[in-house]
């Protein structure tokens, strides 16, 4: 059931009924209620992985109890390990099986011989990578006394697969989301409002600005060999805005939803495209995954306290772990690599927090140096997404040598010329409201009411304009 779908219309507003109207002086009911509409949804896509799901939440919880009661270091590492080996082994075949024996097969053949091998047909179960973080992230914390485990299963299970999360994020933390659980909520007019509205945005950002770019992207991705550089260049840039309106999107329906029923979420996107370096891109892409690794990886390696090589070495190790996070294939660990090398200089020099207030803050407009600051750090962005949107290293190093070797005019009649005005209109917004939770947190909001309305009837109109044009599965959901 995707976010994006008429399913999902009916869905969400009859949960909402039923959770406020039902259930809401029984909060144990309550949360048996969401938990099974969440197991329901999670069924949409193939209700034998739901046993996956069930088992991986079972281990973790038990794992959780167990650390806490151990009375020795040894058994608490004991069985953080069972959790972290387990949950990565699921992870590791359902995801990098066929990579690895590829690989392998591959490298056997660089030395001459002539390895025979077979791979699986294993389908992936949608949002594995997102619940086993959820559940390592709350073993972990359990582990290092940052948390007590809870005792209810049904409270933990929910925290897990909460189900506007549970496909593609964000990775909560369960000491943010745990206690929203186990404390009963109160149904808030203005909270739902602020959903509804960021509901809104989201699939603005989905349907009406990522599935539209994805039809140039497409074309142009699956036939750069036919097409000059400047058109190959206006392909990835359209990208680097198709994945942001579609993840960033996925993210404002998910939060949005959460509002609805009384759940803060943690934000996931902050105008990332508007960053002026790349450390602050990365404080402000996939902020859940980001602060995660920081968590859990880059700070347990050492962080940055053992000198400018410890600082290099684990900045590649986090963001190489990121790419293949993301994927099976050597084009995310390059992607990864990619963002390391652009990120070396400001470690190097210690510069990688010197923007951490909001660009432009108060002023309507950029200076020149802040432009070009963002500019050139979004090219260098959507330059290494043409790794991410490659399907092999061949086909992105081909890709990139015709764009700086033929650069033409771009071939605009490829393109639906409504896009380029929907972009202008979208970074618009977006500029207006980096100050803001979401774009259209605000908007409007000291104008007359007539306005306001007349603004949300506009995205409406457009929403059902493009619906069903060109609807897109969400990018995140292969991961």
């Amino acid at each position: 059931m995707f976010f994006n779908s008429f399913d999902y219309a009916i869905f969400l507003p009859v949960v909402f009924i039923i959770y406020w109207l039902v259930f809401s002086k029984n909060l144990k009911i309550q949360n048996l209620f969401v938990l099974s509409v969440s197991y329901l949804f999670y069924s949409f896509w193939d209700w034998r992985f739901l046993f996956l799901l069930a088992f991986s939440t079972l281990l973790d919880y038990f794992s959780g109890i167990q650390i806490h009661n151990s009375n020795s270091d040894k058994k608490k590492k004991i069985w953080l390990i069972i959790s972290v080996c387990v949950n990565l082994g699921f992870l590791g075949f359902f995801k990098y099986y066929n990579f690895f024996i590829e690989s392998f097969a591959d490298m056997l053949k660089l030395l001459g011989m002539t390895p025979h091998y077979s791979t699986l047909n294993i389908i992936l179960p949608v949002g594995i990578s997102f619940y086993t973080f959820h559940g390592l992230s709350y073993v972990f914390d359990v582990y290092n006394g940052k948390i007590k485990p809870t005792r209810n299963w049904i409270d933990y299970a929910l925290f897990v697969s909460f189900f506007p999360l549970l496909v593609a994020g964000p990775i909560e933390r369960a000491t943010h989301l745990l206690p929203q659980i186990e404390k009963p909520r109160k149904f808030n007019y203005q909270q739902a409002v602020d959903g509804l509205k960021q509901i809104l945005w989201g699939l603005f950002k989905k349907i009406v600005i990522a599935d539209n770019c994805a039809i140039g992207v497409n074309l142009i991705f699956d036939n750069y060999e036919a097409y000059s550089g400047g058109t190959l260049l206006v392909g990835a840039i359209l990208f680097s805005f198709q994945i942001y309106g579609d993840f960033s999107g996925y993210s404002d329906i998910a939060l949005g939803s959460g509002k609805l029923l009384g759940i803060n979420l943690l934000k996931n996107f902050n105008y990332p495209y508007f960053s002026r370096d790349i450390a602050e891109f990365w404080r402000r892409w996939h902020i859940s995954l980001s602060s995660w690794f920081k968590d859990y990886l880059y700070i347990p390696l050492g962080g940055s306290r053992g000198g400018t090589w410890m600082r290099i070495r684990n900045t590649f190790i986090i963001f190489l772990v990121s790419g293949f996070w993301h994927g099976a294939n050597w084009t995310f660990l390059v992607w990864g690599g990619l963002n390391a090398l652009f990120i070396m200089p400001s470690i190097i020099l210690k510069t990688n927090r010197n923007n951490l207030d909001i660009v432009a803050q108060g002023k309507k407009l950029p200076d020149i140096k802040e432009f070009a600051q963002i500019t050139i750090t979004f090219l260098l962005a959507s330059f290494a997404w043409i790794f991410f949107r490659s399907e092999t290293l061949h086909q992105a190093y081909y890709y990139i040598k015709k764009m700086f070797t033929t650069m033409q005019t771009p071939d605009f009649d490829l393109f639906n010329l409504s896009i380029f005005p929907l972009l202008a209109f979208f970074v618009f917004i977006e500029w207006l409201g980096r100050e803001n939770n979401y774009a259209i947190e605000k908007v409007l909001h000291r104008s007359k009411i007539v306005f306001r309305w007349g603004f949300y009837y506009g995205l409406i109109v457009l929403l059902f304009i493009f619906a069903q044009k060109n609807a897109q599965e969400f990018i995140y959901f292969q991961f």
